[in-house]
């Protein structure tokens, strides 16, 4: 089983997007990476974006059993098919909308015969959170020089 943890952020949001994840296979921790979504961007964008990043990783992984983590209840929900994407969000009137990653990772996700979407505390999610956090201060870093 493959199990993955996502996170993202943007700061302030709308604002910098960066996002973090952590692949498991059978418990053993084989990739984690973290990067850059873009400026004045959502949250939520950042999530998605996450996600993105992480399944396009595990390509040629169609056929195994896949757990996608996260403490965003927005992405989990949406993706199970639990939750729809609401009118507001394609009309984001600050730009950097959810609903462009939201499809591709839809789009992503229908490649894969065996993938769930839990929802966990934060707390659980330290890693992700921590990796989507040093992207940020990477970004910063860039911006500045």
């Amino acid at each position: 089983m493959i199990v993955i943890y996502t996170d993202g952020l943007a700061e302030p949001n709308p604002g910098i997007g960066t996002y973090g994840y952590v692949i498991l296979k059978d418990g053993a921790s084989v990739s984690s990476r973290h990067g850059f979504s873009g400026q004045r961007v959502t949250n939520n964008y950042a999530e998605y974006d996450g996600l993105i990043h992480a399944l396009a990783e595990l390509s040629g992984n169609e056929g195994d059993e896949i757990v996608v983590r996260s403490d965003s209840s927005l992405l989990v929900n949406q993706m199970a098919g639990a939750w729809k994407v609401g009118k507001k969000a394609y009309n984001n009137p600050h730009g950097g909308s959810y609903v462009e990653k939201f499809l591709e990772a839809r789009e992503l996700a229908r490649k894969f015969a065996k993938l769930r979407f839990e929802w966990i505390p934060r707390e659980q999610n330290m890693e992700a959170d921590e990796l989507s956090r040093v992207a940020y201060r990477e970004a910063l870093r860039k911006m500045r020089t």
